[in-house]
């Protein structure tokens, strides 16, 4: 059976965010697919890491779960909002925290190449945006979406990466609020 994790990087619990992950969550569960979720928000963890590469810091109960599930997962849905143009500082922490060498990719010794070690998973990422996604991809080149899909997940072995951008929202209303839930819901009902 397939395994969905959902990784909501949104700090808000009020946020449409948190209701895109619950929307994404009732589809998947709806049609049997195990699905879990993570909120960020919700973790207890440092998302400093503090010595780089250098040294390896203790990974804290919540990480070591999170790692566990994202490890156990086929396909990870991230959902996070555009913020400066990035995604919000806790799920960079996040992301810095746990895709650390030896754990979700290898170096190669005496290499520049590196061993992929999330292979056959696959993602999608959904963002919500205060502008056209066609204006952040012209305008901005999309560099949460670029660092998210190639430097992060592509680079550990993760592909494909599918996108889904929600926007513009500060200008929606309760009726295309809604339309965009029940778009993420069947998104998780086709576990895609």
């Amino acid at each position: 059976m397939k395994k969905i994790l959902i990784i909501n990087g949104h700090p808000d619990k009020n946020s449409f965010n948190f209701a895109l992950a619950e929307a994404y969550y009732r589809g998947a569960n709806k049609t049997g697919i195990e699905v879990s979720l993570i909120h960020i928000a919700d973790l207890t963890f440092n998302p400093n890491l503090q010595f780089g590469y250098r040294q390896r810091m203790e990974l804290e109960p919540d990480l070591l779960s999170s790692l566990e599930k994202i490890k156990a997962a086929d396909h990870l849905v991230w959902i996070h909002p555009v913020w400066w143009g990035g995604m919000p500082a806790m799920m960079k922490g996040f992301i810095d925290r746990l895709f650390l060498p030896g754990i979700t990719f290898k170096y190669r010794e005496n290499s520049v190449w590196w061993d992929k070690l999330l292979k056959g998973k696959t993602a999608r990422i959904i963002t919500t945006l205060d502008q056209p996604s066609w204006y952040y991809f012209l305008f901005f080149g999309r560099p949460s979406v670029n660092q998210l899909k190639k430097s992060v997940l592509q680079f550990c072995g993760v592909n494909p990466v599918k996108v889904t951008y929600i926007g513009i929202i500060k200008k929606s209303n309760e009726k295309q609020r809604t339309k965009w839930l029940n778009d993420i819901f069947d998104l998780g009902e086709k576990g895609c």
